[in-house]
């Protein structure tokens, strides 16, 4: 529970300011899936270092910490691209509203995947990617 309440912490501080920074440069005329890449770069970027040390206390090897990490958030990406593409680009959702909701699906999918895979436990098994 504490990792979960950790990682919201992060996250939350990391995506209200990204979220508004999206709505302002969105706001300018940048095209919304544009934006995202941007920001989810710059944010993926920033939270590896709070969550390996502070949300899950991540004391395995960090270059295949990196490696993982990166893995899943292409993914992440892939699910947040094709989330706009879908609610925006076809059915003609407004992406403001589309992407504050889709914030809250990549949070809980990179949660899970980021507790198993990125930074499991220390008495599990680090060895592969």
């Amino acid at each position: 529970m504490q990792q979960l309440i950790r990682y919201g912490l992060v996250g939350a501080a990391t995506n209200l300011v990204m979220y508004a920074v999206y709505l302002l440069i969105t706001y300018l005329g940048v095209e919304p899936k544009k934006t995202m890449t941007l920001l989810y770069v710059i944010g993926a970027s920033i939270g590896f270092i709070g969550h390996r040390k502070w949300s899950f206390a991540h004391t395995g090897n960090a270059t295949k910490a990196i490696a993982r990490y990166t893995i899943t958030h292409l993914s992440g990406y892939f699910l947040n691209w094709m989330i706009l593409f879908v609610f925006v680009d076809q059915l003609g959702y407004a992406h403001q509203l589309v992407q504050g909701v889709t914030i809250f699906i990549i949070a809980g999918y990179l949660f899970i995947v980021f507790k198993y895979f990125v930074f499991p436990e220390n008495n599990r098994s680090n060895n592969s990617i």
